[in-house]
């Protein structure tokens, strides 16, 4: 299977974005987890969460716990598999998010984190959205610390333009191995930053790379997606991952899913090799 590089790490090249199983309209626990077994059936190696994928206020963690029960319970091996998670976000359940990144608030959620996890380590860390109430510098600087405490392994940082991952990597001291930003044939604002990582060799993971839960099922809708999973015999989800990956070499994308047959599905794109041409055809996305 394709791999992606996080740092040191390589993974297979389309990961799982954990959010769907654990907010509003989450499958059943039983489901949940067969689509994680799922993902791991399908050799997914990289995993997303967040400390905020939750529905109610009582229930901060539910996706990492969640998570880290699947991967527990699954029968097969799971060395090589990474669980990464966020913070600085925060679901006081009533349906909202809200930003939090004092730094420590940061420390003590990545501290519980590693704790829900089942690990001594968070294998990737994420500064889940920059919190304008604080200094973006100071956040930073939390991570930095996390870093050195040896609390995570590996830091990276979520909704970020490129002026911010300029100033993570002089905080992080050139440490900054991910950037997670929403991108999609529907949601292009970040290519700018797909390029930049692509130019110094920094990870990008598209969040929402189908478009979000409710436009996924809609990329037939896009001429040019349906007509080249056409002459695929594929999905056009599955079009659409191909065509991130084939975007650069440092793209690894985390479809959300809440159903084992969507992340089979999803998986398969790391297999899906697209021609320059239809390549070419897809990225008119890209100036519309």
């Amino acid at each position: 299977m394709l791999q992606r590089a996080i740092g040191n790490h390589t993974f297979a090249a389309i990961g799982l974005g954990g959010m769907p199983m654990s907010i509003e309209g989450r499958p059943d626990r039983t489901r949940a987890i067969a689509t994680v077994h799922a993902a791991l059936d399908a050799g997914v190696t990289l995993i997303d969460t967040a400390d905020s994928y939750n529905r109610d206020a009582d229930e901060t963690g539910h996706n990492e716990v969640l998570i880290a029960e699947a991967i527990a319970s699954y029968g097969g091996d799971t060395a090589d598999v990474m669980v990464a998670t966020k913070g600085g976000l925060i679901r006081p359940g009533d349906g909202t998010w809200r930003k939090d990144g004092r730094p420590e608030h940061l420390k003590a959620a990545a501290k519980a984190s590693a704790q829900r996890l089942g690990v001594e380590a968070i294998g990737l860390y994420q500064l889940h959205r920059p919190d304008w109430r604080v200094a973006y510098v100071d956040s930073l600087g939390a991570i930095r610390d996390l870093l050195d405490e040896g609390v995570i392994a590996m830091a990276g940082i979520s909704n970020a333009d490129v002026d911010m991952i300029k100033l993570a990597q002089e905080v992080l001291g050139g440490r900054l191995v991910s950037v997670q930003n929403q991108f999609s044939p529907r949601y292009t604002s970040s290519y700018n930053e797909l390029q930049y990582c692509q130019e110094h060799g920094i990870a990008f993971l598209p969040w929402s790379p189908l478009g979000g839960i409710s436009n996924a099922r809609k990329l037939g809708s896009r001429t040019a997606f349906q007509e080249v999973a056409d002459a695929h015999g594929v999905s056009p989800q599955q079009v659409t991952l191909a065509w991130e990956l084939a975007l650069g070499d440092v793209v690894l994308p985390i479809p959300g899913a809440s159903r084992p047959e969507s992340i089979t599905d999803s998986a398969k794109a790391a297999e899906l090799e697209l021609t320059p041409a239809q390549v070419d055809q897809l990225s008119a996305v890209l100036n519309p």
